[in-house]
């Protein structure tokens, strides 16, 4: 039997062989205008699908020539800020009105968003059994991975799951839009229980509240939050939604649902992207970043000072040394990214009711300063501006929400752009995913195992 010792020694051998033989001079991938990362030369993506769900804008045509603009977030053609604005007007929660339009292309009258929230609201329980069968049977350290966990074994409670009927697959993903919050609250209280020692509590949703209220109600332990809470983390959910096809997660359920596999297999295929430090895990730095710079920065109304800190950040001096300002950048918003300007409205009267405004303003300041820092020590002509990540930090901390839940809420509202991908690449992709990759290693003569 291999020893520990002899495990470690094999395990070592295998990664020095792995890292000597797997690199690509990057050379290459010039040489035969390989777009890596699926993007273009100028950071764009590459063209490889239609879609009718979602669009990401930041530039417009003028004369031939591309010009920068304030940032639009479009949902099924409609401007997010006007479904925010509805949502607020009526006095109600509005991303099960956005879940709706993503899902099905059209807003709801009055009837049919309180027909189609009630179906929400009743489908929020875990079926019987689930909750201790598949969450605390089997906890996970990582709620994500919880919550993949959770998708792929609800396939197993599904009478039909290989049903590919687009009635059946509507019925699967409203379902999981449902769910996925009590998902992510009860594999928080897992964690809570067996790796960080802590009292569980475990707590029913109720039909009647919206996604927000209910995700609230069951991570705290009173079930207690506030309206301005609640209405707070339904605009995250909005934002978060949809973000257009290109996506890394929106893009893994096209490639996966064009494979012609089941619904669970396609959105827990998502979850594990959005997993990703890359992709859903960003706004999880910036509040790392900030804690750094408030330990460094003793005076934070001082701009030369955070100036000053920014810089070394920068130059890969200070933090984590990457050399990014995290919240920084976004590969189509320049002149703003409308999700941030959205919720830094949401964030400033919270921090108001929280008495956190020092705190804001020190977001908001570097908010200011970084652009042109990151542009003088980079040497970059590409303008940027702070993203969507930069603030939902701040704001599910003021909401007194464990950073461990700060991806799970991305999923939490990212299940109802991804539904909306799944039914519309099953409707109308028609083909499988099968890029190419050119194949840049040398034919080599083989050397049979007994002369070797």
């Amino acid at each position: 039997m291999t020893t520990k010792k002899e495990e470690l020694s094999l395990l070592k051998k295998l990664e020095k062989m792995a890292v000597l033989n797997d690199p690509i001079n990057p050379d290459l991938y010039k040489k035969f205008d390989v777009k890596r990362g699926l993007r273009n030369a100028n950071g764009t993506g590459v063209l490889v699908g239609l879609t009718r769900i979602g669009d990401v804008v930041g530039y417009e045509m003028k004369d031939g020539e591309k010009i920068a603009i304030p940032g639009k977030l479009i949902y099924r053609g409609y401007n997010v800020e006007d479904l925010i604005s509805d949502a607020e007007e009526n006095k109600q929660f509005g991303y099960e009105q956005c879940a709706y339009l993503l899902l099905f292309g059209e807003l709801p009258n009055k009837t049919q968003l309180e027909t189609f929230s009630r179906y929400l609201g009743e489908c929020r329980s875990l079926p019987s059994n689930f909750t201790e069968d598949m969450i605390m049977k089997a906890p996970s350290n990582d709620i994500m991975n919880k919550i993949a966990r959770g998708v792929l074994a609800s396939y197993s409670y599904d009478p039909d799951p290989e049903d590919r009927s687009i009635g059946n697959i509507v019925k699967q993903c409203v379902q999981l839009i449902a769910r996925f919050s009590t998902l992510a609250a009860y594999g928080y209280q897992a964690k809570r229980r067996y790796y960080d020692n802590k009292s569980m509590f475990i707590h029913n949703p109720k039909p009647e509240l919206s996604t927000a209220e209910n995700f609230l109600r069951l991570i705290r332990s009173d079930k207690q939050y506030s309206r301005l809470e609640a209405e707070t983390l339904d605009l995250a959910l909005i934002l978060h939604a949809e973000h257009g096809g290109g996506n890394n997660s929106s893009l893994t359920v096209h490639v996966v649902s064009s494979a012609d596999t089941d619904t669970y297999s396609s959105i827990a295929a998502a979850v594990g992207s959005l997993k990703g430090r890359r992709h859903g895990g960003a706004n999880i730095k910036v509040v790392e970043m900030m804690d750094d710079i408030k330990k460094n920065v003793k005076n934070w109304t001082n701009e030369n000072e955070i100036k000053a800190y920014l810089t070394k950040i920068a130059k890969k001096e200070a933090f984590d040394k990457t050399g990014l300002i995290y919240g920084m950048g976004h590969a189509v918003y320049t002149v703003s990214d409308p999700r941030e300007v959205l919720l830094k409205k949401k964030a400033k009267d919270l921090a108001k009711e929280k008495g956190a405004m020092d705190e804001f303003y020190l977001y908001d300041t570097i908010e200011r300063l970084a652009p042109d820092i990151v542009t003088e020590v980079h040497h970059s002509d590409k303008k940027v501006c702070a993203n969507v990540d930069f603030y939902s930090g701040f704001v599910y901390t003021m909401l007194n929400i464990p950073r461990e839940l700060f991806t799970p809420i991305f999923a939490i509202s990212r299940i109802a752009g991804w539904s909306a991908h799944r039914i519309e690449e099953v409707i109308s992709g028609g083909r499988i995913y099968r890029p190419a990759y050119k194949n840049v290693c040398d034919e080599r003569k083989f050397i049979p195992l007994a002369k070797r």
